[in-house]
């Protein structure tokens, strides 16, 4: 997941550096740019946490077979799994994000 995220938040950086060019440009905060795409990278990560977890409470009874020691809705798993995939989503969302807030504005626009 931690990979996935960081593609998709990289590979949305490298399309908008024209973008975070003019923004910075035109004085916006460069912690605001950092936010912009955090914030994107936490809304793909709810997301699909939000069906994992669904699709996960679904599927009780075939995993209830599978597991041994530990039953299918257990509450630690269904709280530390979010919280631990939603950190990495952060981490992964950070570094594209710290990379797009150090794009020299003359440099982005004369890019391309």
């Amino acid at each position: 997941m931690f990979i996935g995220i960081y593609d998709v938040i990289s590979y949305a950086v490298s399309q908008r550096t024209r973008e975070i060019g003019i923004r910075l440009a035109l004085g916006a905060p460069r912690g605001g740019l950092k936010t912009m795409f955090v914030r994107h990278g936490l809304a793909l990560a709810s997301l699909g946490i939000s069906i994992g977890l669904a699709a996960a409470m679904a599927l009780t009874r075939l995993m209830s077979s599978l597991l041994f020691g530990i039953s299918p809705l257990d509450p630690v798993t269904y709280a530390a799994v979010p919280v631990v995939s939603l950190a990495c989503a952060v981490l992964a969302s950070y570094l594209p994000a710290r990379r797009a807030s150090a794009v020299d504005p003359m440099v982005a626009l004369r890019a391309e």
